[in-house]
């Protein structure tokens, strides 16, 4: 009678080992320093969603279940996210607004790196991840051309691996930081 309730979901432990490995992948020293994104939040941040928007677009190809599967991988993310923000001692009455709008900045990244990473532009992607990970008054072309060079490497890393390999929780492969 109570199995049910006890039972373990399947595609969201699919979807915890996924994001645990993009996790992982994001956080390589090689991304951050003087010759990388700041270490910080915001930059830890843009670099999860950076590898969060790669494997999301790769399982989309998987069809209905890898539309599912890239959902629930953006639901962890952001459970994951909102515990964060409450460790971190983020009020309770300010972690719903702060969730929001970084939800609103997902979509927003995403948005803006899906056409250079559909077509391949390493230009496009380049301004797009200036726009998005840099402040005006800092830019650093230099920083976004290798992370652009890196995410359409990873493009073709992810593409080269099975999508039912990775639909089944195989940690998605990424290139060399």
């Amino acid at each position: 009678m109570f199995s049910g309730l006890f039972r373990k979901d399947r595609g969201k432990q699919i979807a915890r080992s996924l994001y645990d490995s993009l996790v992982r992948s994001a956080r390589r020293s090689a991304f951050y320093g003087a010759d990388g994104v700041e270490d910080s939040v915001d930059g830890r941040y843009d670099m999860i969603v950076l590898h969060a928007v790669l494997v999301m677009r790769r399982l989309r190809e998987g069809g209905d279940l890898g539309r599912d599967l890239a959902q629930r991988v953006f639901d962890v993310m952001f459970d994951d996210l909102d515990a964060a923000l409450r460790e971190m001692g983020t009020g309770d009455l300010s972690v719903g607004k702060k969730i929001k709008e970084m939800g609103e900045a997902f979509y927003g990244r995403a948005t803006a790196y899906e056409t250079p990473l559909a077509e391949g532009d390493q230009a496009a992607l380049t301004q797009a991840l200036e726009r998005n990970m840099f402040e005006e008054s800092t830019p650093r072309p230099d920083v976004c051309a290798r992370l652009a060079e890196y995410a359409l490497a990873s493009v073709a890393t992810l593409e080269a691996q099975s999508i039912d390999a990775l639909m089944a929780g195989e940690s998605p492969h990424f290139a060399p930081a």
